[in-house]
Parts: structure tokens; sequence; C-alpha cells
């Protein structure tokens, strides 16, 4: 869990909107799509490491990873929802 006063500040790179925490569905959905092999970030590179955490824009359209504690911030990093079927 990030700490409040860091979520407070950070933003998406790519609209500057900010970023809240991402929900448990939202988290299993992005799962079950790493596990089906089927989940790429924006620069097309498919995501293979179970997300554990996640930051997502208001709109819900783009998905930013944390990994151990860390927000991974890059606009080619993020995942865009909804998710092709």
């Amino acid at each position: 869990m990030l700490d409040f006063k860091l979520l407070n500040i950070l933003c998406c790179p790519e609209t500057r909107e900010p970023l809240s925490e991402a929900g448990e569905d939202c988290i299993a959905l992005l799962n079950n799509a790493i596990e089906a092999g089927s989940l790429k970030n924006v620069a097309g590179e498919a995501i293979t490491e179970r997300l554990t955490e996640a930051l997502v824009t208001p709109d819900g359209s783009r998905v930013y990873a944390v990994r151990e504690g860390i927000p991974v911030l890059l606009a080619d990093e993020a995942i865009l929802l909804p998710l092709e079927k």
C-alpha cells in the first residue's frame, strides 16, 4: 500500500490526471490477462509478472504497475483499459 502523501502528489505522466489505487477487481482482471499471455503495455511489450498493486486514472483508461512499492510511471509502461477480448 502506497503512502497517502505520496499518492496525493502522483499523476499520470500522459494525461496529468491524479492517480488512485486500483481495486481488487481491476488487479484480478489484469492478472487473468497476464496468465493468459494477452496483456501488453502501450509500447507493445508483453507483461509477464503478476501485479499486486497498481494505480489507475480517474476515468479508468490507464493503469500503472507498482513494483516493490515503487510506482512505474512511464507512459510506455501504461496498460490501456478496457482490455481487448
